[in-house]
């Protein structure tokens, strides 16, 4: 299909605003082309005009952290229908960003998105976060945006990140009950809140945060817990 006029001009902008690298707004283009053009998508979000700002700059705002711009190796945790991840991975061609999603046709979703719009440093793994050994201490970012609560998803990311790493959680208003919760939980995981920035992605986004948890310290080594228990019995 073609880009409206509009959503082409604002791929455009956003590829202005934060630097972006040749054939980083073509991806993104393709991205929003993927979820127009198949009704299955995952996501309610499909039209171009209203996609390009739900999911792209949305997915994009990342980009005003150091730590998400510096990043090599990136999981996207709960990636749905591949954002954060893949407009991360199309913004940061040298970085790894790895796609974690349980549900397999939303796997085969998100590996069809990319490979439509070429983007090639994409790894897709159909897995729960607390049941995948073989991302534990590699990751220097885990993104997450609409999956949990803040303290869940801080327990599923420590083990996760190298010490150093961050989590960074994409929310909507702030709770201060919820932060609260997760500043408990952190403490026990080797986490430090370390910033919660207002982003201003799109028009209507109103009261977007980006929370940022710092690995501090080693996670307990009884970390992960069983799938499931994060939600269960939360810390």
């Amino acid at each position: 299909m073609t880009m409206p006029n509009a959503v082409a001009k604002r791929m455009a902008g956003l590829v202005a605003r934060y630097g972006l690298v040749d054939g980083a707004g073509d991806q993104l283009a393709a991205l929003l082309e993927a979820l127009a053009d198949d009704e299955h998508a995952p996501t309610t979000v499909r039209e171009p005009h209203d996609a390009a700002g739900v999911h792209i700059a949305d997915s994009l705002a990342g980009l005003e952290l150091e730590v998400v711009r510096e990043a090599r190796a990136i999981a996207d945790l709960g990636a749905g229908a591949g954002f954060p991840g893949l407009a991360l991975a199309a913004a940061l061609p040298n970085a790894h960003v790895t796609l974690v999603e349980s549900i397999a046709r939303k796997c085969v979703f998100i590996s069809a998105a990319a490979a439509s719009a070429g983007i090639e440093n994409v790894e897709v793994v159909a897995e729960r976060a607390e049941d995948w050994p073989a991302g534990i201490d590699r990751h220097d970012v885990i993104t997450a945006r609409a999956l949990a609560p803040l303290g869940v998803l801080a327990e599923y990311a420590a083990p996760l990140l190298r010490e150093g790493g961050a989590l960074v959680a994409w929310k909507g208003r702030r709770d201060a009950e919820e932060e609260r919760v997760a500043a408990g939980a952190a403490e026990q995981l080797g986490l430090q809140l370390e910033t919660v920035l207002a982003v201003f992605p799109y028009d209507g986004a109103d009261h977007r945060h980006l929370h940022v948890l710092r690995k501090i310290a080693p996670t307990p080594e009884r970390f992960p817990r069983r799938p499931g228990m994060a939600r269960k019995r939360p810390l």
